[in-house]
This record gives C-alpha cells, structure tokens and sequence, in this order.
C-alpha cells in the first residue's frame, strides 16, 4: 500500500497502470468502455486481423506510428478519451505482441512418438503363445460324408407320427394296438389311466435274431407320465398271448394345469425271464390334445421304440467313512422299478454287497428278501472294517437278485462304487463321501447290466 509497494508493482508488473502508478483492475482510468477492444488473454484461440497486421509492420521497423496502427474502434473514439486511453492501448498492444511472438515460435502440428503400453503382473511368468494351427478345411465329399441318412428319413424310430393315421401306422409297422383310458379326478386331484387290452402283438424274436420263435410273448405295459420316467408303473405279465387283457387300473396324483403339461407314455414290453426284456412297441399321447376332465377311450397302434431294453431299475445308497473307527458304513435304503423277474408275482428282490480290496474279495453281506414287489423298501445298515491307509483301494459290488427257490438266483443289476467304479455317477459318491468328513452321503443309482460292469470294473470280475 505505500510508495515503495507501487514502485515495485511499476517496475515489476506489467499490469501496473503509468498513469497513476495502480492496478490496471483498481484504477478508473484503465476501464474499458463497450467500444473498446477486449484485452486478449493469456492462449487466445485466434489472434486478430489488426494485431497480425500490426505485429508485421512492427518487424519493418515502424513501432513508432502505433496510434495510425490501432483497429478503426480506437480510432473514432473521441479525442478528449482518446488521451486517457492512449496509454492503456499502448500496454495492451505490447502485452498481445509478446503473446503473438510467442505462439509463432511454437510449432503449429507437434509430433510425439508414444510406445505402446504394456500391463502386466509384477512377478508373473511370461508366457510363450504359440501361433494356432489352420483347422483343416473340409471338402464338400468330406463335409456330406459326415451326415447319417437314417436321421433324416421317414422311416426312423421318430415320435412325429400325426401326418400319419393309425391305420397306416398299423400296416406300416405291424406291431399291434392298444387300448386304454384317461380321466382327471378333480375331486381328489389324480389322474386315473386304465389299461384295458392289447391285441394283434408280433411274436417274439429269437435270441440270435436268425429265426422268429414260435411260443407266444408274455406281455406287460409300463406307464408313465413325460418327462417323469422315474415314477413309472407297470401292469402284471400275461402268459403266452398275442392278445393280452389286462384290466388295471392306476393313479397318478398329479395337479390338473400340471397334468396338461405331460405327455402319457405307455410301452408294451415282452418279458423273457433268461434275457433282458424286449420292448414290443409304445404309445405317446399328449394330455393337452384331450379333454381329461370327461376323459375317454383310445385305440392306438404300437410304434417302434428307440428304446430296445428296458432299464434295470435304480437303486438308493448311502455312504458314510469315520476315520478314527476305520469304519465304512454302507446303508441299503430301497429300489425302485427293478426289472420283474417272475412272471406271476413280481419280484422277490435282495441286494448283496460285497467288499474288494484291490482284486481280491475280502467280505460279503445282504439284505433281507422282499416278497412280491418291484419297489422295495430295506432301509437296512451295514459296516466294513477298511483302514484309512486301505481305503483307496476298496471297492463296493453291488448286486440286486430276485429270489428263486427253484433254481439260482435271478440277476437284475450291478453297480461298483470305489476304486473301480462302473461309472461317472458312482465315481461322484465315492467322491463326495471322501470329502463329507463323517456326513453320510445319499445317492441314487442305475443299474447295469453283468456284461458291462465286468468290461469297465475288474472289481466286478471277482464277485459271483
């Protein structure tokens, strides 16, 4: 604020009016009028026409005449402000001249040289990627080779059957025909499905399928509701005819919108006691194309089906290993739908379970027999002595008999669980069991057959 401060600013700020020694912002003489061009700041976006015109005059060595070379705006101001102004045109036009020669020595288009920048993880190791091998390209011979005709003709074992009526389903394939009936108990909320009859079966086919046989079929139907295979069921076996009657009648309890939504399936099955079961031909019927509430009666022809033999039934296990008693526990919980093996009342299933240390059979147990039925309920408990050391090298047979006083037992499924497992799902029980620690762990189970257990197992090769 005192003299020597205003000295100062005179001498060292360019802003600092000559008139009264001030700020050019505090002053009143320094204030612009709307005539008046605006003081340019520090990187004006373009340098005006007067200024450039003005700078290269000044470079010829003509800095003297600065008031001819103000824009027409100074010039017609009046002569009594022209005075007062004259000092603050000068300083303006000094401070944009050095703005002016500044820019012209700075290049116009600069050019900068980046690399490309790498990311990466600190300590990580680099890997090499190897350039990708050119698929090969397949010729058409090559490409229509790998199609299978049989998947797209009209005579494959397809469920699209409505361009066709049963009449010429019944001459095309010969199979025979079936009769039953549907209705929806709403009072109760099941499904009623009655098998009544079938008639006209093809006879059945020899063993080595050279010659037919002669002795009639011993039918039965298996019924289910798509895509629920699980919760099937089947009707007794009628003995050596070509035109069974079977009068059953069976439930379902089903809601009725969800009832809408299934597909009835109903597969003719031929029973053979030392073979698997051949199935003769199936019905499929959509329950949304029927009036389920005043139900009906069908006549339908047999179609082939995909499925040749009948599955074996399942079987529900559970495994537990405590490690400090060295204990494997093994519980036989039921079996459903196990392939019938009398033709007059069922079955009369058992399971034997029989422990396998490496290839050498080491202990053997089973359950009680069930009289009469597909679908028995054990619910019984077992235990091994298997060390920890010796576990990895254990195996479970399982195997599922029907009872036979007469002769041997019939056989109707295997599976192995443990070191030579038959499969992907008992290899997962096995799996999940070593990791419960102590939790028994449940799991159901497909059968299989006594030829592919002992081609996968070699565990099932030293069990009878």
């Amino acid at each position: 604020q005192g003299l020597l401060a205003r000295i100062s600013d005179l001498l060292l700020c360019r802003w600092t009016c000559r008139n009264c020694c001030q700020k050019c912002f505090d002053c009143s003489c320094c204030q612009t009028n709307e005539d008046e061009v605006e003081i340019l700041g520090p990187f004006p976006a373009q340098t005006p026409a007067w200024l450039i015109s003005s700078q290269n005059e000044d470079k010829d060595g003509d800095s003297d005449n600065t008031i001819s070379e103000l824009p027409p705006t100074l010039q017609d101001v009046s002569p009594d402000r022209r005075r007062s102004s004259s000092d603050t045109s000068r300083s303006t036009y000094s401070l944009t001249r050095r703005i002016s020669s500044l820019e012209s020595r700075r290049p116009s288009s600069p050019l900068i040289d980046i690399k490309p920048i790498e990311f990466g993880i600190i300590g990580a190791k680099k890997e090499i990627v190897q350039p990708t091998i050119l698929r090969k390209t397949y010729t058409p011979d090559d490409y229509f080779r790998k199609f299978e005709p049989r998947l797209y003709s009209l005579d494959s074992n397809s469920d699209d059957m409505d361009s066709l009526t049963d009449e010429e389903i019944l001459s095309k394939y010969q199979l025979g025909m079936l009769h039953f009936s549907t209705q929806y108990d709403l009072l109760h909320n099941y499904l009623i499905v009655r098998v009544i009859e079938a008639k006209d079966l093809p006879p059945p086919i020899s063993y080595d399928g050279s010659r037919q046989d002669m002795a009639h079929s011993n039918p039965y139907v298996k019924i289910c509701l798509l895509p629920d295979q699980k919760n099937s069921k089947q009707t007794g076996v009628k003995r050596k005819t070509q035109n069974p009657v079977f009068e059953e009648r069976y439930t379902f309890e089903i809601p009725f919108l969800e009832a809408q939504r299934r597909t009835l399936l109903l597969t003719v099955v031929d029973f053979d006691k030392f073979s698997r079961h051949c199935v003769i031909g199936k019905v499929s019927m959509p329950l949304s194309d029927v009036d389920l509430v005043k139900g009906g009666h069908w006549w339908k022809a047999l179609v082939p089906s995909s499925q040749n033999e009948v599955e074996l039934g399942e079987l529900l296990l559970s495994l537990n290993y405590l490690p400090s008693a060295g204990r494997l526990n093994v519980d036989i919980i039921r079996a459903k739908q196990l392939l019938q093996t009398d033709m007059s009342q069922g079955s009369d299933p058992f399971v034997k379970i029989q422990l396998v240390h490496g290839l050498k059979l080491t202990k053997t147990k089973k359950t009680s027999c069930m009289r009469g039925t597909i679908d028995p309920f054990y619910n019984e408990s077992f235990s091994f002595k298997v060390p920890q050391e010796e576990l990895e090298n254990a195996s479970l047979v399982f195997t599922v008999y029907g009872h036979n006083v007469k002769s041997s037992n019939d056989f109707i499924g295997r599976i192995v669980i443990g070191q030579y497992s038959t499969g992907a799902p008992e290899s997962n029980h096995w799996r999940r069991m070593l990791n419960a620690h102590r939790t028994a762990v449940e799991q159901w189970h497909s059968l299989r057959s006594r030829e592919e257990c002992d081609r996968v197992s070699p565990a099932s090769l030293e069990v009878t």
